[in-house]
């Protein structure tokens, strides 16, 4: 269905060609704006309203573009005095808090020419103001060498894994509660880089620019894309590490590891990591090993199965989700302040968001209500992911979790297909030459 918004009774006017409903502007031409972001020497925009406009803008402006502006605007109005130092503190605003967006080399370069011809505008900001708009130009460097990084990390896909007797070490050395805290150690991490930007430019719908784009063109997305990959990957490790090993009982003890690593999770609020592993329990290899369910209490996982129920749009689980924002809003302590939501429903409530709500009105003005909406939900992420990580790292439970080798979906496939033929047969399954009995 598509979104509504609640319009208050207050009487609506227009100024400078925008649209108000009270105090909250809610629609207008692009052009005004554009015109509302553009400092002048006794008007700044509010921090509001230039993050929601920067942030939505590129569903209807390319970046470039904007920068286009606001280097025309800087020809016009530069030299009036006081303008080049809110010039200088716009684009710091947007390179702090967007630096993807100066990812292409023609655009940077642009950033720093108009920079540069602003500095020269009004000398006696020089050395308060220089460096200000080149600190998101700093964070887009930090941004590419962790890309570079995540392409380094050498996590194995195999087809085939030996069978073992007993769990690896790091995790029989361990337990649920620390590789709870591990998971989220990783997750913050990961979301850390995670521009908010991403988050719009992921539905986008694509132009033909991005159509005929070839396989070697650079993801848009590339950290909200390696954090995706992230959860898929822990949910494969969950369910490998439950077929591996030979015996029902040790398999049985891997299984109730990560039924109360899960739990722990939960504690923690790790919304994204507990649905990860849940997922990795309800993989068919997994939930087809009936036997060793049957050496398994199962209360503590049918509690959160119904948890992370999707029937009824999720309702379990926004109900424990506003439980643990409340939470973390009377927090007196970073444990208590932990949300970390369950990024793909997230992601999905955010796309039917965009599309359940047209950006441009009837009469061509741009729904700014959308915009407000959209901006709304990327802020309350970005708090969550601010929250000082309290957990110490052990680098070996976190070395294991970022690279011990997965099975790949052809191997899980092959596993399921087995082991449905011999438990039908045997009551015994010999999976990927596993020997691994249900």
């Amino acid at each position: 269905m598509p979104q509504t918004f609640q319009v208050s009774s207050q009487a609506s006017y227009l100024h400078n060609g925008l649209c108000y409903h009270g105090n909250r502007l809610v629609s207008g031409p692009l052009e005004a704006l554009i015109g509302h972001l553009l400092p002048t020497a006794e008007y700044y925009p509010d921090k509001t309203y230039v993050f929601t406009f920067l942030l939505s803008s590129r569903l209807f402006l390319q970046p470039q573009q904007l920068l286009k502006r606001l280097s025309e605007h800087s020809s016009h109005q530069g030299a009036v005095k006081g303008v080049a130092p809110k010039l200088l503190r716009l684009l710091s605003e947007w390179s702090q808090s967007f630096p993807c967006d100066f990812r292409d080399q023609r655009t940077m370069q642009r950033l720093k020419k108009l920079s540069h011809r602003l500095l020269c505008t009004d000398q006696v900001f020089r050395t308060e103001e220089q460096l200000k708009p080149f600190g998101g130009l700093i964070k887009l460097s930090v941004l590419g060498e962790y890309e570079q990084a995540l392409g380094q990390i050498p996590a194995a896909a195999v087809e085939r894994l030996t069978p073992r007797r007993d769990p690896p070490p790091e995790m029989s050395l361990s337990t649920p509660s620390s590789w709870a805290q591990q998971l989220t150690l990783i997750e913050l991490e990961r979301l850390s880089y995670v521009g908010a930007e991403e988050f719009v430019q992921v539905f986008m719908s694509r132009g033909a620019e991005d159509s005929e784009k070839s396989a070697d063109t650079p993801s848009k997305t590339p950290f909200l894309d390696a954090y995706v990959d992230w959860f898929n990957r822990l949910s494969s490790l969950v369910a490998t590490e439950i077929c591996l090993p030979e015996k029902k009982k040790q398999r049985a003890q891997v299984l109730d590891f990560f039924i109360d690593a899960a739990q722990e999770c939960l504690n923690i609020g790790n919304f994204n990591s507990l649905m990860a592993v849940m997922s990795g329990l309800s993989m068919a290899p997994v939930s087809r090993l009936r036997r060793t369910w049957n050496r398994v209490n199962t209360d503590k996982f049918h509690i959160l199965e119904c948890l992370m129920d999707p029937s009824c749009n999720f309702y379990n689980y926004r109900t424990a989700l506003r439980g643990a924002k409340q939470r973390s809003r009377t927090a007196h302590s970073s444990h208590e302040k932990m949300v970390i939501p369950f990024f793909s429903l997230l992601l999905k409530d955010m796309y039917f968001l965009n599309e359940g709500c047209s950006t441009r009105l009837a009469n061509g003005h741009i729904n700014f209500q959308k915009c407000w909406e959209l901006a709304k939900r990327v802020s309350e992420f970005m708090s969550w992911r601010r929250v000082e990580c309290p957990f110490e790292k052990e680098r070996p439970i976190l070395q294991y979790l970022l690279t011990g080798p997965v099975f790949t979906l052809r191997a899980r496939s092959s596993l399921l297909e087995l082991g449905s033929f011999s438990s039908s047969l045997l009551g015994r399954s010999s999976l990927l030459g596993l020997g691994l009995h249900s």
